[in-house]
């Protein structure tokens, strides 16, 4: 008999399962100029990270920015590599961890998380073909961005759509768009910031620095400015701030065309010339710490601020894979598995093993 069933996405004795992609923006794998290389060869050349004609663009990247910005990356990667590796990885690898034990304590559902990077490793791909391994059917992909952006979030969806497409079954799917205002992401903010200020006082001025994009891409449509300033008015309600007690910026801009402003190190380098006595920055937008916080903000614009005359100086590091954060992330997944949880995905193990000897009999290879 011709074996119509029984095809690589699905086993018949095989208990399925809700799989959670969690995603960051990536890393380079070694603090070197040729694995920085890689990285940013990968990760520019997304056409929705830079939106220019692809012909011109590949010129300008390979013919300047390849040959003369991984070195200067590595060095700043470099600073911040620790035994583990990348924080980036290291501290999302431990989230993943930790989010896969409280899901699994939560749901009733056999859930399977599994961790991915936009570029570089893992890779989406190898990730979701974890996950189709131990019976995906149904996926929730989380972005690691609080606030959307086509730069981000929907490169995000790009690519798992470009996986999924390649296979034949593919799984139910939900995707978290964004969570900038999310009651449960602003109180840990808000109680992130609160604990620093309990072990370290608290600054004259705080600074909510988010990532910059160019200004043309909000112009476009780009929702991700609008989402910045709400997360950042909600954020300073939260702790009961007045509009002189907090700013919001944004940072690590590129080249030369206008990115959103202010600008991050403008606003500190501002604030050494007032003298003022101490400051605290903390980063809304990342939510794990990175090479962008802890080189850009913990190292290069303290010494910018302290330049300038400023005073003390402190970062407020990330929600990372705190207590805090594993629960936020849970009741937004819980969030969008609902309905999913009261449904079981497969029959029980015996049931399994009839339908299995049933589809045999059928002509199936397993």
């Amino acid at each position: 008999m011709t074996d119509y069933i029984g095809a690589k996405d699905y086993r018949h004795d095989q208990e399925g399962c809700t799989g959670v992609l969690l995603v960051n923006l990536g890393t380079t794998e070694a603090p070197t100029t040729a694995a920085v290389r890689r990285y940013l060869a990968e990760f520019l050349w997304d056409p929705r990270v830079i939106e220019m004609p692809r012909a011109l663009w590949w010129l300008i990247l390979h013919g300047v920015i390849l040959r003369l910005r991984p070195r200067k990356v590595a060095h700043a990667y470099q600073s911040i590599w620790t035994p583990e590796g990348s924080p980036l990885l290291a501290i999302s690898q431990r989230l993943a961890a930790a989010l896969q034990t409280r899901l699994s304590e939560r749901l009733s559902s056999r859930v399977e998380v599994a961790l991915a990077m936009r570029y570089g490793q893992p890779s989406i791909d190898t990730a979701l073909q974890t996950l189709r391994e131990r019976g995906l059917r149904r996926l929730v992909v989380l972005p690691m961005y609080p606030q959307y952006s086509a730069t981000t979030t929907a490169s995000v969806f790009d690519e798992v759509a470009r996986v999924l497409s390649t296979w034949r079954w593919v799984p139910e799917l939900r995707f978290v768009q964004h969570y900038h205002d999310h009651p449960a992401y602003i109180e840990a903010l808000a109680a992130s910031v609160r604990e620093h200020w309990q072990r370290n006082a608290r600054g004259d001025k705080l600074l909510m620095s988010f990532h910059g994009i160019p200004r043309r891409y909000i112009l476009a449509g780009d929702p991700y400015f609008c989402e910045c300033q709400k997360t950042g008015r909600l954020l300073a309600a939260a702790l009961g701030l007045s509009e002189d007690q907090w700013q919001l910026s944004f940072q690590s801009r590129v080249g030369r065309e206008e990115w959103l402003q202010p600008y991050t190190d403008k606003v500190l380098a501002a604030w050494g010339k007032q003298q003022l006595a101490r400051v605290d920055v903390v980063c809304p937008g990342f939510s794990v710490d990175c090479l962008e916080t802890l080189e850009e903000i913990a190292m290069q614009d303290r010494s910018l601020f302290e330049s300038r005359g400023g005073g003390d100086y402190t970062y407020i590091a990330a929600l990372n894979d705190s207590e805090a954060h594993v629960a936020l992330l849970c009741d937004l997944l819980a969030e969008q598995m609902r309905g999913w949880d009261e449904a079981p995905l497969s029959a029980d193990r015996e049931q399994r093993q009839e339908i299995q000897r049933r589809a045999q009999a059928m002509g199936a290879s397993h």
